[in-house]
């Protein structure tokens, strides 16, 4: 899977920093973090560590779909 830089400098070659998995995941968490139905769910059954934990998982499981999305409309496009 191709996980490049979400914002690299193409004047520099020693840059790291987030990767576009990693800018597709904070996205995906923000949504799951809004809904409201979600938090409710996870609030009542579940402590704060196990919310947070299952909200990381559920990001970057997104995250992977959108790379995986992405490289297969690139390889349609060429």
């Amino acid at each position: 899977m191709n996980n490049p830089l979400a914002f690299p400098n193409p004047n520099r070659t020693d840059q790291t920093g987030m990767t576009l998995r990693d800018y597709f995941a904070t996205k995906a968490m923000q949504a799951i973090m809004g809904d409201r139905k979600e938090q409710n769910y996870w609030g009542e059954a579940y402590g704060i560590e196990e919310m947070m934990q299952f909200t990381a998982e559920r990001a970057y499981e997104q995250a992977d779909a959108m790379l995986k999305e992405r490289e297969t409309k690139h390889k349609e496009n060429t």
